[in-house]
């Protein structure tokens, strides 16, 4: 918890400075909101952010960084599924973009070798985290400044951890010098720069295409193994990285409806989005 509030909290150091910057990352005419609701929505995306990182880290001491791969990549379901209750009208081609995905996570991932754990749960509570944040930036995204809703995103998120992590873990600075290079590449880089390109893209992209597109981190992850640290993959495996590719074509398939229509200027309430 230590490690990931740092990184959250350095993640947003990073952007602050830049945030008179991502004026120009805002091509249209925002949406309308009441700064009630759109605080509110960040405070739920941050306290989000923080749940999924912390249950995500509690539960890789229990089980295989596979099988928290895969369940993870369940925010491909989780999302739509959640995105019912709050509005979003989700397309069937989504739907089985989302199936296909999810199979080939799981032959990627898992391949029918696991036994159910408590740790599983617990990453499948920090999935539950991830798909809300992700849902909240999908309405966050198309009102604000995307650096300053990812850099206080994060540091509410970070914050909040290492509250949780300081009298929990009670972290050392040998400790935390231990994994300075780590924590320099995953705060400005994996926090900074990638939470920030999911806040401009979801500017467009609907949250179950997002889901989808984001679960194919998997798939690079093991590319990068079998690339640089000669890891084998799998007949299995290969065919898992080919099904998620082609869920990912089938969820281009159609575009979203909320983008065959203009946009009105109307405000749109934290409980319902529009439709995708």
């Amino acid at each position: 918890m230590t490690f990931t509030g740092l990184r959250f909290l350095i993640g947003a150091a990073v952007l602050l400075p830049f945030i008179s910057w991502g004026r120009v990352l805002i091509v249209d005419q925002t949406r309308r909101s009441d700064p009630k609701a759109y605080w509110s929505v960040m405070l739920i995306a941050a306290l989000a952010m923080a749940a999924g990182g912390i249950l995500q880290q509690a539960g890789l001491v229990h089980t295989s960084a596979g099988v928290a791969g895969f369940i993870t990549g369940l925010y491909v379901i989780i999302v739509p599924l959640l995105g019912l209750f709050i509005g979003y009208l989700v397309r069937a081609t989504t739907w089985i973009a989302a199936g296909v995905a999810t199979a080939g996570l799981y032959l990627l991932s898992v391949q029918g070798q696991h036994a159910v754990n408590p740790g599983d749960w617990l990453v499948l509570g920090g999935t539950v985290g991830w798909s809300i944040q992700l849902l909240a930036i999908g309405w966050l995204a198309k009102r604000g400044n995307p650096v300053t809703i990812t850099a206080i995103m994060a540091l509410i998120a970070g914050a909040v951890t290492i509250a949780i992590a300081l009298p929990v873990e009670q972290p050392s600075l040998t400790a935390i010098r231990a994994v300075t290079l780590e924590l320099l590449y995953s705060g400005p880089l994996a926090v900074g720069v990638a939470f920030l390109l999911q806040v401009v893209a979801q500017r467009d992209a609907p949250p179950a295409h997002t889901a989808v597109l984001i679960a194919m981190e998997s798939v690079f992850g093991a590319l990068a193994g079998w690339l640089y640290l000669n890891e084998l993959l799998t007949r299995g495996q290969i065919v898992g990285c080919v099904l998620m590719f082609v869920g990912i074509v089938l969820a281009q398939l159609k575009p979203p409806r909320s983008l065959e229509s203009q946009p009105t200027d109307d405000p749109v309430t934290p409980l319902r989005p529009g439709s995708e």
